[in-house]
């Protein structure tokens, strides 16, 4: 696949894997944009298809993770809440000290116990956008080297 690439099939396959960046500036940018460059030039090279195809299965198996660990996450956030404001480490019942607004933290009762799941529920979406941008940029510098990339911890959607 890569005994003789044009400079135009390079860099139009690092522009497909760049272009996941989209995702700051338009929603769905990371699967749309990369999806509109492959589809009209995937019959023009197979290197091209082939990175087409990296980057659109990184892109929907890294959507799909997120959503995943997101709805994992959320009976540890709401498991969390009722005791943040009822009795736990803040005490809503005493706003009528100090110009009626008072904050009461008791670290006796602060709830360590649960804090640690909504931080492990936070930590695994940061390791997923860390990965994310780290992988697109070295599919992006690798294919406009002309070499072949492999994502990990891809699901291939796209055959």
């Amino acid at each position: 696949m890569t005994e003789s690439l044009s400079k135009h099939e390079k860099n139009l396959s690092a522009a497909i894997h760049a272009s996941t960046f989209s995702r700051f500036f338009v929603p769905f940018g990371n699967i749309l944009l990369p999806l509109v460059l492959w589809l009209a030039n995937r019959n023009d090279s197979a290197y091209v298809d082939y990175n087409g195809k990296q980057a659109l299965n990184f892109q929907i198996s890294m959507f799909l993770y997120s959503v995943v660990f997101g709805v994992i996450s959320i009976p540890f956030f709401f498991g969390f809440f009722p005791d943040l404001f009822n009795h736990g480490f803040m005490n809503w019942g005493d706003w009528n000290h100090y110009n009626g607004f008072h904050l009461n933290f008791d670290w006796d009762d602060f709830p360590i116990r649960r804090i640690w799941p909504l931080g492990f529920a936070g930590i695994i979406p940061a390791a997923l956008f860390i990965v994310n941008v780290v992988y697109t940029i070295l599919a992006t510098l690798r294919t406009n080297e002309g070499q072949v990339f492999k994502y990990p911890i891809t699901i291939k959607f796209i055959r």
